[in-house]
């Protein structure tokens, strides 16, 4: 836990890997009632991720990770984010994400909101989506 007061140790964990471990001035997630932002001495909470992006800043340094569904703590001194799946700029396939992406909307298009399917492609689209955003930002 950081014991500096302008920074805060964010940490994204999947169940493969540490995807990150930096002190940061500040980030954004994607909770599933919607995008938060957490700054250092932030009162504690734990919430629901969706799939998106989790943006981070620290000086001129910025970063984004795409992440899956997964869950957040929120402490005065460290954020830790758990999630099923992320991705890094770097790790990003354009074609097969955009593939990925297709697929999922076709497999939502055949199915009803009440059929036991659709939160997973759901999920799987939303999650292709936040990887072409960040490599295609990456591209501009």
């Amino acid at each position: 836990m950081s014991d500096n007061t302008t920074t805060f140790l964010l940490e994204i964990v999947t169940p493969q890997r540490r995807l990150l471990s930096m002190e940061v001035e500040e980030a954004t997630a994607p909770g599933q009632e919607g995008e938060f932002g957490v700054l250092p001495q932030h009162t504690p909470f734990l919430t629901v991720l969706k799939p998106g992006e989790v943006a981070f800043r620290k000086g001129a340094e910025t970063g984004v990770l795409a992440v899956g569904r997964g869950y957040a703590e929120v402490l005065p001194g460290k954020t830790t984010i758990l999630v099923d799946t992320a991705a890094r700029e770097s790790e990003i396939d354009l074609e097969a994400v955009r593939s990925e992406a297709q697929e999922a909307e076709a497999a939502l298009g055949s199915l009803s909101q009440e059929d036991a399917a659709y939160a997973p492609a759901q999920d799987r689209l939303e999650y292709a989506q936040a990887r072409l955003r960040i490599k295609e930002r990456a591209r501009a």
